[in-house]
């Protein structure tokens, strides 16, 4: 499953005053309930470590870079995300990290579902069982 992620092109509109990226209707396969962003994250730092039971998200990079490493329980694929027109999907039951955040990095993320702890699995033993229930 990991391995058929990809970035996916986020619409831009080229001017010579500057881009302009549209996340519109048919960019996502839902519609956003929650946004939120990632700003002045230490380099040595890492966010996420968890995965979603329903809620699925969508990472850009505004500014700077940063690495989300992706793992489906068999196998780990780590993106690079640096790019302000590219965003990557992230489907349910994907266990998650953010890590090496450059300087400035901004990191909007677009999530399918409101905030809701009962959504999360925050422990990786917890992550690979439900892993090996669904199979």
């Amino acid at each position: 499953m990991v391995d058929q992620i990809t970035l996916v092109d986020i619409p831009r509109i080229t001017d010579p005053r500057g881009n302009l990226a549209v996340i519109e209707k048919d960019t996502l396969p839902y519609k956003a309930q929650r946004v939120y962003y990632l700003y002045d994250v230490p380099s040595d730092a890492y966010r996420g470590g968890h995965s979603h039971k329903e809620c699925m998200e969508f990472l850009v990079a505004l500014s700077g870079s940063f690495d989300v490493v992706l793992d489906d329980g068999t196998n780990k694929k780590r993106i690079t995300l640096n790019k302000p027109n590219k965003g990557l999907l992230i489907p349910t039951g994907m266990w998650r990290e953010l890590e090496d955040f450059s300087s400035g990095a901004v990191c909007l993320v677009l999530a399918s579902h409101e905030y809701e702890e009962a959504d999360y699995i925050r422990e990786y033993d917890a992550f690979l069982a439900s892993v090996n229930d669904a199979k």
